[in-house]
């Protein structure tokens, strides 16, 4: 038995666990090997994609499915198996086309299985692709082939804005439509969001409401933070989250995930 028995701790990855110098800090990663070998649930709730987030998994002591894609999946590195996954609407091929003709300097990238299908990648795309360590293939909207896990728009924050609220406007009711960083705009299926599969994941292993404790820095972790016994945030993270009203830890590069597992440790 652990003093952390029971507790589940799921962070954001980049710009939170994952800091500016692209690695996990000693200090974190010397915390949450105390966390779980006292017991404790760590996982990681990314807008990371499997094909994106599988070359990270053993770079922290991660003991639980990882929450993939915003929320629109749930996967077991340890066993090599998808827990679970939701998909956007057919319907999101007609309407991304919809949005690509009203606003035409948009790009984006689309998820199908373990594959990454890109329509005009522009530098953002490119960053985004060489930061994972990943690939894609460019081929049009039309040709992309069904179901998408979820898309990431990419742009300027302006334009993302724009289109953030085009689709909202016109389609709220299908889909969850939020940045993950300013020039990333997340789309997944309506209700696959980081706060509904944590949540999910804490049932199927037993952990109470009161015991769950989330950390992120941007819009998409909100929901998460929603059900967070504590709601943390790192000093790094996005006014949206400051002024929702996390409560400020260290930044990403000062050991934010350190300072939780030490109040937590004074907690339990």
């Amino acid at each position: 038995m652990g003093k952390f028995d029971g507790v589940l701790l799921a962070s954001d990855f980049d710009d939170t666990l994952y800091n500016s110098s692209l690695e996990v800090s000693r200090a974190d990663y010397q915390a949450l090997a105390y966390f779980t070998r006292e017991g404790g649930t760590f996982t990681v709730a990314t807008g990371r994609a499997y094909p994106t987030f599988a070359p990270f998994a053993s770079i922290a002591p991660i003991n639980a499915p990882v929450i993939l894609s915003n929320g629109s999946a749930l996967y077991d590195f340890q066993a090599g198996r998808m827990v679970y996954e939701t998909f956007l609407p057919r319907r999101v091929q007609e309407d991304i086309q919809q949005v690509a003709r009203d606003i035409p300097e948009i790009g984006f990238e689309a998820y199908h299985n373990d594959q990454i299908y890109a329509y005009q990648p522009n530098e953002v795309t490119q960053h985004h692709i060489t930061r994972a360590r990943a690939t894609y293939l460019e081929v049009p909207i039309g040709e992309i082939p069904l179901p998408w896990s979820k898309v990431i728009l990419q742009q300027n924050n302006t334009i993302l804005r724009r289109v953030q609220a085009y689709m909202l406007e016109r389609w709220a009711e299908h889909y969850e439509v939020i940045f993950s960083n300013p020039v990333l705009l997340e789309l997944t299926r309506k209700g696959s969001n980081k706060g509904g599969m944590v949540r999910y994941l804490a049932g199927l292993l037993g952990i109470a409401d009161k015991n769950i404790y989330c950390v992120g820095d941007n819009q998409n972790d909100i929901p998460m933070l929603a059900i967070s016994a504590i709601p943390f945030a790192p000093a790094n993270c996005a006014p949206e989250v400051r002024d929702w009203g996390g409560r400020i830890v260290a930044s990403c590069d000062e050991g934010c995930i350190a300072q939780i597992v030490e109040i937590l440790d004074g907690i339990y």
